[in-house]
């Protein structure tokens, strides 16, 4: 029996509507308070920014594996430990530049990655959480083993030297030191990052890993590689989130196996739930909640800092049950104005 002809019609993109000059002018000034705010805050503020972005990357590399293609994963703070580490002993022990760390840790762990997607391909749901669990707890440990500590620094770690600015200036006040360096170098990776999953996500690539986490046996039979696409994904995933390794190494300055232990692999999760699941812009939303959040929860209660944040998570998961980007989809669907609402259900007709 000859399956059923696919309307190539129906898969394609739709023709992007043109942007008001609004929408430029909001860029624009987007842009400006980017460039703006290392200069209005201390260096300590920074450095919390420059972990934003950071964690930014690495739950966008968790949610293209979850959020796009289904695949749940308890085990990124894995990769973000290796590629912490490539950076790490490729700066201090080959003397490295910082940023050549970067394609060379993503590489690193995209291989990592894409050899764990093949055990993966025969588990699924809760157990491949256990599997990859099992991957964040082994991670650390072997980080300490003996036979590694020349590379590694053992307990102790590696410390690192902070990449000082090609040149220096003030402004607002504020000098433009390494923090501030990092700053924008690290705006500009994360930049490059999202603009390369937009593209990746919003393309038939993109169309395939959603049809696998929906219907898989439908995806098969329309012939969507599951394995390879499987697999991919995992390395994809798992080097998005071993640039931010890279990245946190540089940021802070040192890693340790400590560092890297569960905890930021459920973090890593939170945030993406936080942010929205299947949601490209809802990392920066986790990222700000990861980073943040506990610090205000420490503030409030210094004896139970984590029955603060317990609590506060359980009120945004009641108010928001599908992310910051949920609601900001159903306020836009409810009060978004007469002419956006028929050109999505032009959209909708087409697709």
């Amino acid at each position: 029996m000859q399956p059923a002809a696919v309307n190539v019609t129906a898969t394609m993109p739709a023709t992007p509507a043109r942007r008001s000059p609004l929408f430029w002018l909001a860029i624009a000034a987007g842009v400006v308070a980017l460039c703006v705010l290392p200069f209005l805050v201390k260096n300590y503020r920074v450095f919390q920014f420059n972990l934003v972005l950071v964690y930014a990357i690495a739950i966008l590399g968790l949610n293209i594996l979850t959020g796009f293609n289904g695949q749940i994963s308890l085990g990124h703070g894995a990769f973000y430990a290796v590629g912490a580490y490539a950076a790490a002993i490729l700066m201090e022990r080959a003397g490295v530049p910082y940023w050549a760390t970067l394609p060379l840790a993503g590489a690193l762990c995209f291989v990592f990655g894409f050899l764990m997607g093949f055990p993966a391909l025969r588990l699924g749901g809760h157990y491949l959480a256990v599997a990859t669990l099992a991957l964040a707890l082994a991670v650390p440990q072997l980080l300490k083993y003996k036979l590694l500590e020349g590379w590694t620094g053992g307990v102790q770690g590696l410390v690192l030297n902070k990449p000082e600015p090609p040149f220096t200036f003030r402004f607002l006040g504020q000098p433009f030191n390494a923090d501030r360096w990092l700053y924008f170098f690290t705006l500009a990776v994360t930049v490059l990052m999202f603009w390369l999953a937009w593209n990746l996500l919003h393309g038939r690539v993109g169309r395939a890993l959603v049809a696998i986490r929906d219907h898989p046996i439908a995806a098969s039979a329309m012939g969507i590689n599951l394995p390879m696409f499987k697999s991919l994904t995992f390395g994809v995933s798992a080097a998005f989130t071993g640039v931010a390794g890279a990245l946190g190494a540089s940021v802070i300055a040192f890693v340790s196996p400590d560092s890297f232990t569960i905890t930021l692999s459920i973090f890593l999760l939170v945030g993406m739930v936080v942010g929205g699941l299947a949601s490209i812009s809802g990392a920066f939303f986790g990222a700000l909640f990861i980073q943040f959040v506990p610090n205000i929860a420490d503030e409030v209660s210094k004896s139970a800092p984590a029955a603060i944040y317990g609590v506060l998570l359980i009120v945004l998961m009641i108010l928001m049950p599908t992310g910051v980007m949920g609601l900001v989809r159903s306020l836009w669907l409810r009060w978004r104005p007469p002419r956006a609402a028929a050109s999505s259900n032009a959209t909708l007709k087409e697709t």
